[in-house]
């Protein structure tokens, strides 16, 4: 029997993809020397057809994004389109042939994967189900270096840390959060914000973490609405002078619940919201936001997947830093 791409490429250790571009002279790939001429050492010892070598055309390499999200509820937390959509405008720049798998819905992709970027929250199940399809595989919003993966994450510790100092510095030593509970989409993993973790570290700090300021929703706008009317019923006059939000949908609904109530923002409560997306600049007052580059948190993601199918056999981790993004609801 003829030797195949795939025998060549299971003897060399590289993806598909590489051995194809490789034997087909494609010099824009990034692949050192030594790999190009293991590829074509055991093409020859393999006795891989040199005529097909040169006629074999170059195919476009697959790469699925799964989403942990339903699509309709993707369309209502725009900070996860944001990265599908920054992951979608690179690979097309790479010239990847994309599609979309929403809730980890796994039957419903094809079998001949290059890679796969994942958006989300996984549980190790689910971890485990991906990696059997293909090495190629970068998690976005979801550390899973530990586990010998490649990640894109957030610095949430620093983050949260700016926005304490922000109140801080304002003499507002009263800082309430609201954040949200989440469990993977298969119930097997129950999700920490890694927020929260960062908000006690630096209330704790200075001394001042208070657990009856700190209200667990779901991430949705109902929840936030619903979070701080737990809060002005259980505080009263102690409400805070000011709340840390976990994500802006939430940060919404908070604010019109004060706004209900007929508590001004920011003269009595100042609200600092995460994320920034467009729905932070849609409601009044505006919202301060931590700012997080989803897009670029996309675009790296592809990047990664890049480098592994030019041969990268090392789990990478970038953490990609936030900026303050200061408007009305703290001013």
């Amino acid at each position: 029997m003829a030797a195949t791409l795939k025998d060549i490429a299971t003897e060399v250790g590289v993806s598909l993809a590489t051995v194809s571009r490789v034997l087909n002279k494609d010099q824009s790939l990034s692949v050192s020397d030594d790999t190009r001429q293991r590829i074509f050492d055991v093409a020859d010892r393999l006795q891989y057809s040199k005529s097909k070598r040169h006629t074999t055309a170059v195919t476009r390499k697959k790469l699925a994004i799964v989403q942990w999200y339903s699509e309709s509820k993707e369309q209502d937390d725009l900070y996860y389109m944001s990265i599908r959509m920054g992951i979608e405008q690179r690979g097309q720049q790479h010239q990847f042939e994309v599609t979309r798998v929403f809730q980890n819905n796994m039957h419903k992709l094809d079998t001949d994967i290059d890679a796969i970027i994942a958006i989300g929250k996984f549980s190790p199940k689910q971890v485990f189900s991906m990696a059997k399809i293909t090495d190629n595989l970068v998690f976005v919003d979801d550390d899973q270096f530990d586990a010998g993966f490649d990640s894109v994450v957030t610095d949430f510790r620093l983050a949260t840390e700016k926005v304490v100092d922000y109140f801080w510095n304002r003499d507002i030593q009263d800082i309430g959060f609201i954040d949200g509970t989440e469990m993977t989409t298969d119930h097997e993993l129950e999700v920490v914000d890694r927020r929260l973790l960062g908000y006690r570290a630096a209330m704790e700090r200075r001394h001042a973490f208070n657990p009856k300021l700190v209200f667990k929703g779901d991430y949705t706008s109902e929840s936030g609405f619903k979070m701080m009317q737990k809060a002005l019923k259980t505080l009263g006059d102690k409400l805070p002078h000011a709340f840390f939000i976990a994500n802006d949908p939430m940060a919404a609904g908070a604010l019109k619940a004060l706004q209900s109530a007929d508590i001004k923002v920011p003269d009595r409560v100042k609200l600092f919201s995460f994320n920034n997306t467009t729905l932070a600049t849609f409601v009044y007052p505006e919202l301060s936001a931590v700012n997080v580059d989803t897009e670029l948190m996309g675009a790296t993601a592809v990047d990664l997947i890049v480098s592994r199918l030019a041969g990268r056999t090392t789990a990478q981790r970038v953490e990609l830093g936030t900026s303050l993004v200061e408007r009305d609801s703290t001013k």
